[in-house]
């Protein structure tokens, strides 16, 4: 059972993950090198960003790929927590430089919950993002089961429905329903660079469906695609040979050939066909995804009191009033760590003034455009700144296209816990008994 947490990390995934544990009464510790994101998240009653005065059951690193194993080490060495996990989307190279670097990679388990949004950062954060979404387990050959089992109870408390892989597995999986997808939406909606206004007039739903996910940040995604940059780059070659397929028929077709035509077409109707076929063959979304803001927009500030929970009740506030979370831009800090911090919302030029005089008359502490002014008399601040149940998916042969099973064994303490029973299937619902003789 957790008791206590600590989120190294509050974007958008750690601070859901400490919002979800805060639900659940567990004592949540908030870590981040930025103090506007640990603020922010702490204002939405994710946590406390006190340090734990002892170690706490789990730790979840909320950091880049390239970076887990240099905070897992950091904060191994500093004794914060009894267990550790991650949530980055690639586990099989952090895996070997935890292996190969961490004091007690025994204490380590890979995770990855399978959620997200095309918005960054603590304020797009929820509570609910892990509910019915796979998470998926990654433990090494040395993951002690009590590490196991701790990661297991997070995703009990978010929500989540826990899934176990191996490393390389999960790497090509993500690779072809994660990776490549981002980097294809970035190259469609970056066609619209240079063009003209009218362009814009154009752009409908069916694009805007299509190239949602690049909005992702992309230092974050640079890091994603380059750790796992052999899987990506397998899909991509893969995409490549479709792409050459379908532009030779588009060419055919433009040439208004009659010899080509018929079989053109063929080529270029069985290509749609396979990507529907593929579409109906999936399970029904959880839930909906949220669309892009609307292009013009103006933004309303309001300066919130530096209490927990604070903010959250802004944003109830605000979402009364029409201005939903997706209005919500990011925290300025204008004055620095030490000064207050604003909360911005974008809204259509023709809502802003009335959310700003009923967020007022809701005595919110709104800052004002006209006469450089705010509620207040302040100046005016616009600048930017146990037992489980387990899915266990085993894939042999990582080549793409080649997908055979075998038993699985999950990683356990070579000191006589008892491992997992093999796979008859790619998916198993595997039964773990209670932990034995784990020194943590």
């Amino acid at each position: 059972m957790i008791r206590s947490l600590a989120v190294v990390g509050t974007g958008l995934i750690g601070t859901s993950v400490a919002l979800a544990a805060a639900r659940r009464g567990i004592t949540v510790h908030l870590l981040d090198a930025d103090a506007s994101a640990v603020r922010t998240a702490e204002l939405l009653g994710a946590g406390t960003a006190r340090p734990p005065e002892e170690p706490v059951d789990l730790a979840v690193l909320a950091v880049p790929p390239s970076k887990v194993a240099d905070v897992l080490s950091q904060q191994q060495a500093l004794g914060l927590a009894r267990s550790y996990t991650d949530v980055a989307s690639v586990k099989a190279g952090p895996e070997r430089e935890v292996l190969a670097r961490a004091p007690w990679p025994t204490h380590f388990v890979g995770g990855h919950p399978l959620a997200g949004r095309e918005r960054s950062g603590p304020l797009a954060a929820h509570p609910d993002l892990f509910r019915g979404r796979v998470w998926v387990l990654t433990p090494s050959r040395l993951t002690s089961k009590p590490a196991f089992d701790r990661a297991l109870d997070l995703i009990a408390l978010c929500g989540g429905v826990p899934t176990v892989m191996q490393s390389a597995a999960h790497d090509e999986t993500v690779a072809l329903t994660s990776h490549a997808p981002h980097v294809m939406a970035s190259l469609v909606a970056a066609r619209l660079d240079g063009r003209s206004p009218v362009t814009a007039l154009l752009v409908g739903q069916g694009f805007r469906d299509a190239t949602r996910i690049a909005r992702g940040e992309a230092r974050l995604w640079t890091d994603i695609i380059e750790t796992n940059a052999t899987e990506v780059a397998g899909v991509l070659t893969a995409l490549r040979s479709d792409l050459d397929e379908l532009l030779t028929a588009v060419r055919d077709l433009a040439a208004r050939d009659p010899r080509n035509r018929a079989r053109s077409r063929r080529n270029l109707t069985g290509l749609l066909e396979r990507g529907i076929a593929a579409l109906e063959a999936l399970p029904a979304p959880a839930d909906g995804a949220s669309g892009p803001p609307a292009a013009d927009t103006t933004h309303v500030d309001v300066t919130i009191a530096e209490r927990p929970g604070e903010l959250a009740r802004l944003l109830d506030a605000a979402a009364g009033l029409g201005a939903g979370p997706d209005t919500v831009a990011a925290p300025l800090a204008p004055h620095g760590p030490e000064g207050p911090l604003v909360i911005r919302f974008e809204v259509a030029p023709a809502e802003a003034d009335a959310l700003r005089e009923k967020l007022a008359a809701a005595d919110w502490d709104v800052v004002h455009e006209a006469g450089g002014r705010r509620v207040g008399g302040h100046e005016n601040v616009v600048h930017e700144s146990g037992v489980h149940k387990v899915a266990v998916l085993t894939t042999a042969g990582h080549g793409h296209g080649r997908r055979e099973t075998r038993p699985h064994t999950a990683a356990v303490p070579p000191a006589g816990v008892p491992r997992d029973a093999a796979c008859e299937d790619d998916v198993r619902a595997v039964t773990h008994p209670a932990p034995v003789g784990d020194p943590v």
